[in-house]
């Protein structure tokens, strides 16, 4: 990874969450940086922040690069993959960040490339991103693994077959702004029992945040951890009783369900825009 150079086509949160990830993880050095974006602004900001490369020609990025990770919004990269098609060599990989555009779509504007499909999620801005990664059609074991250490540097990675990427955007790709709802309505709670807001808000949030980093740290599953809270008639039983009154599982498990769904219907439609459904 080290040795080759990068290129962000698209300069939004993500691809600032990756160039960020990458050189404060000593995955790639500055210098083997490219950025470009129409507003100047955030090219700016990023060379003056990390030192990388930065243009608003993407003919000049695409020459220069090794990988190119697509990162523009999912309206525009029929347009940019257009552009740009002569100017991506079978020697460049292609990494895509654009939420709902599949393979095939990919594909099909840029014949012959090699390309990756990732489906990160918003924490990648605070290094603790969840990411699946799926492998087109021509795209080598080497390509996975640069592709893996291009998102390890900004949380975890998994690699998945393309048609459970709908999945992972039911689940860790929009779960943010669940968990976000649950840290919000915690606090209220907290508020209603005479919490002061601030200090509910930064409880709610760091025992979200503790409970998910124990998890990860000791492979403990989830129903062993809640009963290691769960004493006989205590407090947590008497909450836990009113969450499954509330249906807190079935609500979650249908949301996913439903965002599922969502992401599915999305990248019908945007396969068709390009020419591949």
């Amino acid at each position: 990874m080290q040795s080759k150079i990068l290129g962000f086509l698209g300069a939004g949160n993500m691809a600032a969450a990756l160039v960020k990830g990458l050189i404060v993880s000593g995955t790639t050095a500055p210098e083997r940086i490219w950025a470009s974006d129409v507003k100047a602004e955030r090219l700016a900001h990023l060379k003056g922040t990390h030192g990388i490369h930065v243009t608003q020609d993407n003919h000049e990025l695409v020459r220069a690069c090794d990988v190119l990770v697509l990162s523009v919004k999912p309206q525009v990269v029929d347009k940019v993959l257009d552009a740009i098609r002569g100017d991506v060599t079978a020697d460049k990989l292609v990494v895509s960040v654009a939420a709902g555009v599949p393979l095939s779509a990919l594909e099909a504007r840029l014949p012959g490339a090699r390309v990756v499909r990732s489906m990160p999620n918003t924490p990648a801005t605070a290094l603790a991103g969840a990411t699946a990664i799926s492998a087109g059609a021509l795209a080598t074991a080497e390509d996975m693994e640069t592709a893996e250490a291009l998102f390890a540097a900004v949380g975890r990675v998994v690699t998945l077959d393309e048609s459970l990427l709908d999945a992972v955007t039911g689940l860790s790709g929009s779960g943010p702004a669940y968990v976000m709802l649950i840290i919000e309505a915690l606090a209220d709670g907290g508020v209603k029992v005479g919490l002061h807001r601030d200090t509910a808000l930064l409880l709610a949030a760091q025992t979200v945040f503790g409970s998910a980093k124990l998890l990860l740290e000791t492979g403990e599953h989830p129903g062993r951890l809640k009963d290691m809270v769960t004493s006989p008639g205590g407090t947590a039983i008497a909450g836990l009783h009113t969450l499954e009154s509330g249906a807190l599982r079935k609500t979650l498990i249908d949301a996913v369900e439903a965002a599922t769904a969502r992401a599915a219907a999305l990248g019908e439609q945007m396969a068709k825009k390009m020419g591949a459904g």
